[in-house]
């Protein structure tokens, strides 16, 4: 069916009928505005982002539901990296003229099922035509109880720098995607459908473990960085530390240039988080509790040392990558 034959407010309809009732819901999908209510004594967190074909994804690498998964994961993360529980999605699309009612649905079929899974409920977006790619713009609301919210501005001299899973798994996939070449299952699950911490991050926050806390989708070291910016303070990683699945550890003894991709590929959507020295029992607890791994990969350090990263005989490693920016050069 062509998107022209059920016109702009089928489309609309034919999705509100999805969306089941949810608490803090007053109005949803059909009024001006969502009219929304969160727990007493809770802080409203708002985050958006935007996928844009042949920037972020490529209809010849994905299918539409699995791009509909990661656009709600690459949303919720933020909302995880401050220690919040996701609630409200805003979905909005521009959507090219030739684009099928069919593959429409996919996308929505695939946004409904992480909401879903990640406790959140589409409430209100937009939807216009596109005269070029097709353009996904989510945002997402979530809620955390004022005295457990997590900033990237709390990292103090001393900390333990950990990070969650894995990292490089999704820059390996794309630079696979890039050359041509199909990842495996794992990496590719890895780049396309990520899992956003949201469990962990909540659980961290609760149990206020963290000093500072942000996800990875701009690399480790580029996020690390900006810990570092808000804090005030350096950092010292030992790459050796870093925590490799098996794909990537293979690939890695093939070509050992590909360590900048676990530096510094971006898209790992796992939470990087700073915690005192007396909180690293309890954090390893609460990691085997919630059954996330997560890695102990260097301190922070005093501001004028900045951020180092030093190779398995204590020496620095100068990264030829920091981390992605869509308005850097050679991005």
């Amino acid at each position: 069916m062509k998107l022209a034959d059920l016109g702009e407010f089928g489309f609309i309809d034919r999705i509100a009928r999805s969306i089941p009732a949810a608490a803090g819901v007053r109005l949803g999908i059909g009024d001006d505005c969502a009219a929304l209510s969160l727990p007493p004594g809770e802080l409203l967190l708002t985050t958006t982002d935007l996928l844009i074909e042949q920037v972020h994804f490529r209809h010849d690498w994905t299918d539409l539901r699995t791009l509909g998964r990661k656009s709600v994961a690459v949303n919720v993360s933020d909302i995880a990296a401050m220690g919040g529980t996701p609630r409200h999605l805003f979905l909005g699309l521009a959507v090219p003229v030739g684009m099928s009612v069919e593959n429409l649905d996919d996308f929505v079929a695939g946004f409904l099922e992480a909401a879903r899974h990640y406790g959140a409920t589409l409430v209100g977006g937009d939807t216009c035509r596109s005269p070029g790619p097709l353009l996904i713009s989510v945002t997402a609301e979530g809620a955390v109880p004022e005295r457990e919210l997590v900033r990237r501005s709390g990292a103090r001299p001393g900390d333990a720098v950990y990070v969650s899973g894995t990292l490089g798994d999704s820059g390996l996939a794309l630079q696979l995607l890039l050359a041509g070449q199909t990842p495996e299952p794992f990496l590719a699950r890895r780049h396309h459908d990520p899992e956003a911490r949201t469990g962990l991050g909540r659980a961290l926050a609760q149990a206020a473990i963290p000093t500072a806390m942000i996800d990875i989708s701009d690399g480790l070291l580029a996020d690390l960085g900006h810990i570092l910016e808000a804090s005030q303070v350096g950092a010292t990683i030992e790459a050796a530390a870093l925590p490799l699945s098996e794909p990537f550890r293979r690939a890695l003894a093939q070509e050992s240039a590909l360590l900048d991709l676990a530096l510094a590929g971006g898209e790992d959507y796992e939470l990087l988080f700073t915690v005192p020295p007396e909180r690293e029992a309890d954090l390893a607890e609460l990691a085997r509790s919630t059954g996330v791994p997560t890695t102990r990969l260097g301190r922070i350090t005093g501001p004028k040392e900045g951020l180092i990263v030093l190779d398995r005989d204590g020496r620095p490693i100068p990264p030829r990558k920091t981390g992605y920016d869509h308005f850097g050069r050679g991005d």
